[in-house]
Parts: structure tokens; C-alpha cells; sequence
């Protein structure tokens, strides 16, 4: 746990004296560290030797006498990380990622991503950026959700620092159709960036850690605040988030995702191998043209609404309960058009 800190610790002091030009004292780094981490305390003593660590490891670190006193900043080599060349089509596969990631502006990520681009317009010659900002005017990204998450800035910064130090936070956390939030303690494993939104994969704390349904998806959107306690948990040993993500077609979490059945007529068969739905799906064609597609998903309500939006063009063959769960709602559905 206390390694894992002093990773944090001075990638901070880093991004800190990156700030700078002229550097910084120890108090001013330490006082930056407190507020930035969201720490009790922290002593002049740790910092130093989290710079004299940073130093040992070949990073060019300055210390000299000020007016103000001793200042730590970064050297030239130490700037000259940031020197930078790319082409004009590195460039535009590089603001591609970034209209991708406007959803995330106002978060960490996107301050990351944002300061990178700055440096990057600082950097390039002039003839670079007009090929580019031609080569833009025929190229556009959209579909991208209507929404940042600027708002829950502050409640993101809690829950990814619990994610690096694993600490527990304590959140309130309102589902749809909830009168007022409730209280929860959970174990933050990671941060996942789905469709427009950001969802934390977390285990709820008063859970047994035997229970298959301890870890779940906890959309951000839902968090009214998140503290970050001095309590810790551990990760389970056998835990990848990206093999726990990997067994389903969207976000809903399950510790044991199901297989489905669905059967694809000629007309729609092509968009389903156009568009695929997992990237570990099985599609078996039929002498007719049509295809029988066999995907995983955690749960039926990822599956149904794929279907349907297919209409008669689709069926699901298994499981029978996904089956029954389509029937009725055409029902339902067949019952409100009559009622017109």
C-alpha cells in the first residue's frame, strides 16, 4: 500500500513542477500535494525523498538557490520530454480520439488529453497545421453523446485516487425512480468509458466476498457524492477488469454471462456481420442466407432491445425465459397501438 502512494505521490510532484517554469519550494510542492491528493498531512521530509527517488531514477530534477530559498524544478532534458513532432495524419488520428473523448471534458482524462493537444499546437510548424485543418473540413465526427461530466469533476478525482491507493469510499448513490439517494460503502476497481458514459466497477463493501453479485457497475451520472475513507480493501488476486468486461455486449455486470441464440434472416443477416455485437460472437450461416448468431451477454435486457429493434427479421431461439420476455412486450406493445 505504501509503494503504491509513493507511485501517486510523485507523479503528482511531477504534473507539479511541469506547472512551473521557475520552480517550486518544498513547502509549495507539499502544500500542492495535500490539496491535489486530498491528503491529512504530509511532511517536507516525504517529498524530498520522493523527489530524491524521482532523481535516482534518471529523471533531470534541479534544486538551486532562490531569492525565496531552495527551489526544486524540472532541468532541460527533463522539458525536453515534452518536445514533440507528428505528421498531419498522426495529427488527425489524433483529434479524432479527441472529439471521441468530449463526453469526458471536465474530468482528468480530458484535462490530460487537452494539455497534450496545447503542447502539440505550441510545437508544430505552421504548414503541418494547414494541411491538417484542410484534411478536418471533410472529415467529421458524430454520434457522440450530449453530455460532460465538468459537474462531477470533484466526485471523479475521489473515486480514481481511491481506485490507486484501493480505499474505500462512501457514496450516495440514486437509482432512477429513488425518492432520495442511499448510503453505500463500495471498493472502486476501475473506471470504464461506455457509450457517452462513465461507469465505476466497484464491489459493494457489506457484501460476502463470496456473493456472485458483489461487483457491479455503478453509473457516475447516479453518484451525489463520493468520500473518499481511511478504510482499505484489497483487490482479489484473480480480478481483470478487462476480462470482466470482456464477457458481455454492453455494461451490465454478471459473474457468469449467458449465451443467446438468435436467429438473422437473409435481409438482416449483413448487418449483423457489419456491425458485430461481440467481438467473440459465432455466426453459423444457413442454406437459406439466413445465419444463426450465438453471442454472450450478462444479461437479457442487453439482448432485447438489439432484437426488437430488428423486428420480424430476427428471433430469439435461447434461452426460452429472453424468449417470453420478447413475446410480452410485443404484446404490451400491440395492446397501447390498439388502445389509439
Amino acid at each position: 500500500m505504501a509503494r503504491n502512494e509513493q507511485l501517486i505521490r510523485q507523479h503528482k510532484i511531477l504534473q507539479i513542477l511541469e506547472r512551473y517554469r521557475y520552480g517550486c519550494l518544498l513547502e509549495e510542492i507539499r502544500d500542492a500535494l495535500v490539496d491535489e491528493l486530498g491528503l491529512t498531512s504530509l511532511h517536507t521530509r516525504t517529498v524530498r525523498r520522493d523527489i530524491e527517488s524521482l532523481q535516482s531514477a534518471g529523471l533531470d530534477i534541479d534544486v538551486h538557490d532562490s531569492g525565496r530559498g531552495r527551489v526544486w524544478k524540472l532541468g532541460a532534458s527533463g522539458r525536453g520530454m515534452h518536445k514533440i513532432t507528428a505528421s498531419a495524419t498522426e495529427l488527425i488520428a489524433l483529434s479524432l480520439g479527441r472529439d471521441l473523448l468530449l463526453p469526458l471534458s471536465g474530468t482528468p482524462f480530458w484535462i490530460g488529453i487537452e494539455s497534450f493537444w496545447k503542447k502539440i499546437q505550441e510545437e508544430l510548424p505552421e504548414t503541418t497545421w494547414d494541411h491538417y485543418r484542410k484534411y478536418r473540413q471533410a472529415l467529421y465526427v458524430t454520434g457522440l453523446a450530449s453530455k460532460n461530466y465538468s459537474a462531477q469533476e470533484g466526485t471523479l478525482k475521489n473515486l480514481n485516487r481511491a481506485i490507486h491507493q484501493h480505499r474505500i469510499v462512501e457514496v450516495a448513490y440514486q437509482k432512477p425512480g429513488q425518492p432520495s439517494p442511499s448510503i453505500r460503502r463500495l471498493e472502486p476497481y476501475g473506471i470504464v468509458f461506455h457509450q457517452g458514459s462513465i461507469y465505476i466497477v466497484a464491489a459493494a463493501s457489506e457484501l460476502d466476498v463470496d456473493d456472485e453479485n458483489r461487483i457491479r457497475h455503478w453509473k457516475l451520472d447516479r453518484f451525489k457524492k463520493a468520500e473518499v475513507t481511511d478504510d482499505y480493501f484489497k483487490v482479489p488476486k484473480d480480478f481483470d477488469l478487462e476480462q470482466h468486461l470482456g464477457g458481455s455486449i454492453g455494461i451490465f455486470a454478471s459473474h457468469k454471462p449467458m449465451n443467446f441464440k438468435i436467429k438473422v434472416s437473409a435481409v438482416a443477416a449483413n448487418w449483423v456481420t457489419e456491425d458485430p455485437w461481440h467481438p467473440e460472437q459465432k455466426i453459423d450461416p444457413q442454406s437459406d442466407g439466413s445465419i444463426v448468431l450465438t453471442v454472450k451477454a450478462a444479461h437479457e435486457l442487453e439482448i432485447i432491445p438489439r432484437v426488437m429493434a430488428l423486428g420480424p427479421e430476427a428471433e430469439v431461439l435461447s434461452p426460452k425465459s429472453t424468449r417470453e420476455a420478447i413475446k410480452a412486450r410485443i404484446q404490451k406493445m400491440a395492446e397501447v397501438y390498439e388502445n389509439r
